[in-house]
């Protein structure tokens, strides 16, 4: 696992998704992203609100919801794509360079960064090249962890080796495919099951 701070990849990559959605005409921003029952707008609401978000607001977040995470997201989310695309993504602009974050390892942080923009980015048609070294950091923290995604559950039994770095994971029937893709499959995006291959694609599907 890599020592030195995420940050400044964190920063990047949402630097990079914002001039993405720059120009984004006004009727893409209802595409259903990845984030199954997340439009493209709300899941940069959600990114937004992430990036606002310190441990002891998370708490009291948490608390006024019931101690629901679900609920806490949803209002969250919804509070910060309110006031439509142009707002949301100017809030998004100004929060881009913020180091908090509710409580949890720092790398689920530029998880939540890579794996979310991918969510808006797949089904707008938009591509973009992330290091290489952040996708492995990435999925060498989800590998190991359960923690709301499931990731370690849902490849469990399988062996994930990556085609465009040397990266893999596991041991069972092969899955190979690009490390983007890996780590989408990872964190349960069925779409990215179309990039890969392999004997242990239909395990992975049936927990997709």
């Amino acid at each position: 696992m890599a020592t030195d701070s995420p940050w400044p990849t964190i920063h990047a990559e949402r630097e990079a998704l914002a001039a993405d959605l720059d120009r984004l005409p006004e009727e893409r921003w209802s595409t259903p992203s990845l984030c199954s029952g997340w439009t493209v707008l709300q899941t940069l609401g959600h990114m937004t609100a992430t990036a606002k978000m310190t441990p002891p607001r998370f708490l009291g977040k948490m608390a006024a919801s019931g101690f629901r995470f679900s609920a806490m997201a949803e209002k969250a989310l919804a509070q910060e794509s309110a006031g439509g695309p142009a707002a949301t993504l100017a809030e998004f602009r100004r929060v881009a360079p913020a180091e908090t974050a509710p409580p949890g390892p720092v790398d689920s942080w530029l998880g939540e960064t890579i794996v979310h923009a991918e969510d808006i980015r797949r089904p707008l048609g938009i591509t973009h090249a992330y290091p290489t070294e952040a996708l492995v950091r990435v999925a060498d923290f989800y590998k190991g962890s359960n923690l709301l995604i499931g990731a370690k559950k849902r490849i469990d039994g399988v062996t994930l080796q990556a085609s465009d770095a040397e990266w893999s994971t596991g041991a069972g029937p092969e899955v190979t495919g690009p490390m983007l893709s890996l780590l989408l499959v990872m964190t349960g995006r069925g779409a990215a099951l179309a990039d890969v291959t392999g004997p242990g694609v239909p395990t992975l599907r049936e927990r997709i």
